[in-house]
């Protein structure tokens, strides 16, 4: 499965009364495809995963999967208890998608998480998510790597000692097993995770900012000064803004998607001012 370039990790729109907006969030992600994704992963960590029902949950992915109509491959976020993450599976199976991301459930370390683990991938293949309570030691993760359905692994830890000996441990036995960065604004580290290897990143600016995003992977190392860090600054002065920011951003583009859900909280008119102006000026670094 060809995962190349920046991914995509779509918003879940919400309309004016809270419920999901199919129709909004289509039009999102055809958006983004003007611009060239590598990937697109549907009801992922910003697309508010956790604040979604499996009914939801399933719509999202079914609109997501025939708004891409087989143009980059498909991934759906599945996680939490074992039932839940297998019918997420099963529906992300049944919508067309191509594999799982597949969230860090509750409490997880143990040695049955390469249960867990396996329970899953026999359904959809999947990308393990590394963070919060998954912090993989290199021989488990040779482990998983050797489970049949287990492709890749996100890594949001940053632990850059640790990911570099993942990396070389599980590369010794499985060439072909994907790596990508996924902390949040991962161009900004994007740099130390090439140096280990490792080219794959997710973009929370592709979702509101693709011109950005994509002159950044061409490139344009101004913005990580211009652009990168002054939204780092921004994102870290409230809790959950790694999403709420993105959702600001992408109705700023013009796109109206809702408010993140509880216990997500929508972002301040003052840092929503910040932001708007961020955007215009990294707009137009990129046009000059």
């Amino acid at each position: 499965m060809k995962l190349d370039g920046v991914l995509f990790f779509p918003v879940t729109p919400f309309g004016p009364d809270g419920a999901l907006a199919p129709g909004v969030l289509a039009d999102h992600v055809r958006q983004g495809l003007e611009h060239g994704p590598g990937g697109v992963f549907a009801a992922c960590g910003t697309g508010e995963f956790t604040a979604l029902s499996e009914a939801e949950h399933a719509e999202a992915v079914r609109v997501a999967v025939q708004a891409v109509a087989g143009s980059v491959p498909v991934f759906a976020g599945a996680g939490g208890p074992l039932g839940a993450a297998l019918a997420q599976a099963r529906a992300a199976r049944a919508a067309g998608a191509d594999g799982l991301l597949l969230m860090p459930p509750y409490l997880a370390q143990g040695p049955g998480f390469a249960d867990y683990v396996r329970a899953v991938a026999a359904v959809l293949p999947v990308i393990l998510y590394q963070r919060g309570p998954i912090a993989l030691e290199p021989e488990t993760a040779v482990e998983l790597a050797a489970i049949p359905g287990v492709i890749g692994l996100k890594d949001g830890l940053g632990d850059i000692d640790r990911i570099q000996r993942i990396v070389l441990a599980v590369r010794d036995v499985r060439e072909d097993f994907l790596f990508f960065n996924g902390l949040p604004t991962a161009e900004l580290t994007q740099p130390a995770y090439r140096a280990l290897g490792v080219d794959l990143y997710s973009s929370a600016v592709f979702g509101f900012a693709p011109e950005i995003a994509r002159a950044y992977l061409d490139g344009d190392r101004r913005l990580l000064t211009a652009f990168y860090a002054p939204l780092v600054r921004l994102r870290s002065k409230v809790p959950g803004y790694a999403v709420s920011l993105v959702k600001a951003g992408v109705r700023l583009r013009g796109l109206d998607v809702g408010d993140p859900r509880p216990p997500l909280v929508p972002v301040t008119p003052e840092h929503e001012a910040e932001l708007e102006e961020l955007i215009k000026s990294g707009l137009a670094l990129v046009a000059s």
